[in-house]
């Protein structure tokens, strides 16, 4: 889980080691399938620079993070994707060390019937892509705990319900 530098987390007691070979369900990790897709090659399609069969997109198993912010991706979803360096971010993890990680974008995150666009933070070495809670509120979705599921949210299953006051 990444939190900004100057943020505090209350300590959780119960913190399992996440390795995810067997697509995840172990117990209380939610997973879900989204897409990542490069923005800047979305906008070159719409101003008819790219046809739609070369935007560069895939599909990957995301655990989802509630305590994390933003969307984590690896170095090799980062050049899959071509996405460019916008700056570089300090983060603490969630065992308080910090690292200093690039961060790369725009990435549109499709769930569903969901879409938005965010910025990602990249970590090097073979690290599986966290879904945070920034992307997760902007798509409207929710945790369905009991079946370790993330949902579309369904007081609202048609179009995303944002908050602005």
């Amino acid at each position: 889980m990444l939190l900004p530098v100057n943020k505090q987390r209350a300590p959780n007691p119960i913190h399992p080691e996440v390795n995810s070979s067997s697509g995840g369900k172990e117990m209380g990790l939610v997973y879900a399938e989204i897409e990542l897709i490069s923005g800047d090659d979305l906008v070159l399609h719409r101003r008819g620079f790219v046809k739609e069969d070369q935007i560069k997109r895939m599909k990957v198993n995301a655990l989802v993070d509630t305590g994390a912010y933003m969307l984590v991706i690896n170095e090799h979803i980062k050049e899959q994707l071509d996405l460019s360096v916008i700056e570089e971010q300090v983060f603490r993890l969630a065992d308080e060390s910090e690292l200093r990680a690039e961060i790369v974008g725009p990435v549109e995150v499709r769930f569903e019937n969901r879409s938005t666009t965010v910025r990602a933070a990249v970590l090097t070495g073979d690290v599986e892509v966290l879904l945070g809670s920034i992307p997760m509120e902007d798509l409207d979705v929710v945790i369905d705990p009991k079946q370790q599921r993330l949902m579309v949210n369904p007081e609202s299953p048609y179009i995303a319900r944002k908050h602005l006051k």
